[in-house]
């Protein structure tokens, strides 16, 4: 948990709780910082046995963890090298999700000052503005007029390289909470806020999260397939969660994949598995579990070769 990326107070929160509830069942569990600069040295001589991994944002949720836990044949939860590293690029996941006939909202890529002066007169407002490898919200702006998007872009540009502007969807936001193969209840979010931001994920009272979703059945279940789709086209595995809008017209968007989502006291998977009747003992020590089952095929055909 922790580590250097621009998410690590929240990942100390989920981290926390996490190891909380390992120890109170019974496992024996322990912090590790991956902000230490003796990391490796602790993971080699730490006598462990598995990796549970609450980090959020770059290095933890982008592959480069899980490629140095794997280097070291050390199991972990979640996704793979792979399915991280695509999930936490927005740019990529969404060229992805266009490849597979999946769908996702029209967008651009501005990488300087000249491309937003290029774009600005030719975009269609609104948009949304996001740095392309950042989570919870950091750094997304929404910009209803040409005379906003510099701003937007500087601001995203303050993380990224690569700034994604995306088409504005108007209707409410859902998420589906990835357990293995199921996909949890879903969630419909409502927010007084211009979006659901950082505020209104980890400080605001006054955000509704709606379980049941009030959808029917018959389309929860076909948003659902559709999500289990999206989050398996990233490569993403174990656990996570997927987010998508419905516009007006009824019609899903995919937004983004989260390999690592958050595991606070205002996180969306616990309180979809909640609402399943599992409790966040019982989640943790599920994906836990799973990074046994994670390490068994693709590891013994490598043995084998060496």
């Amino acid at each position: 948990m922790g580590g250097c990326s621009a998410e690590r107070e929240i990942s100390l929160r989920s981290g926390t709780a996490v190891l909380q509830a390992l120890q109170a069942a019974g496992v024996d569990a322990h912090a590790v910082d991956t902000a230490d600069k003796d990391l490796l040295d602790k993971l080699l001589k730490g006598g462990f046995s598995r990796a549970f991994i609450a980090l959020h944002g770059r290095g933890g949720e982008d592959g480069v963890i899980q490629g140095l836990l794997q280097s070291i044949d050390l199991p972990y939860t979640g996704s793979g090298v792979l399915g991280s590293a695509l999930g936490m690029d927005k740019l990529r996941t969404k060229q992805v999700w266009h490849s597979a006939g999946l769908p996702t909202p029209d967008f651009t890529v501005l990488a300087s000052v000249a491309d937003v002066s290029q774009a600005k007169d030719k975009l269609q407002y609104p948009v949304m503005v996001k740095p392309s490898h950042e989570g919870s919200s950091i750094g997304i702006t929404k910009v209803d007029e040409a005379d906003g998007l510099m701003t937007a872009w500087r601001l995203a540009a303050q993380y990224d390289d690569s700034v994604l502007v995306e088409e504005w969807i108007e209707g409410m936001e859902y998420t589906a909470g990835i357990l293995g193969d199921d996909v949890l209840p879903l969630i419909c979010l409502q927010t007084p806020n211009v979006f659901y931001d950082y505020a209104a994920k980890y400080e605001a009272d006054t955000t509704r999260y709606l379980i049941p979703c009030g959808l029917p059945a018959a389309q929860e279940a076909e948003l659902q397939a559709m999500c289990l789709a999206a989050f398996a086209a990233v490569g993403a595995t174990g656990w996570g969660r997927v987010d998508f809008m419905l516009d007006d017209a009824g019609k899903a968007w995919l937004i983004e994949v989260n390999t690592v989502p958050g595991l606070t006291d205002h996180s969306l998977v616990p309180m979809a598995a909640a609402a399943k009747g599992i409790d966040f003992s019982q989640l943790v020590c599920r994906i836990l579990d799973a990074s046994l089952a994670a390490e068994t095929a693709p590891r013994k055909e490598a043995d084998s070769a060496c």
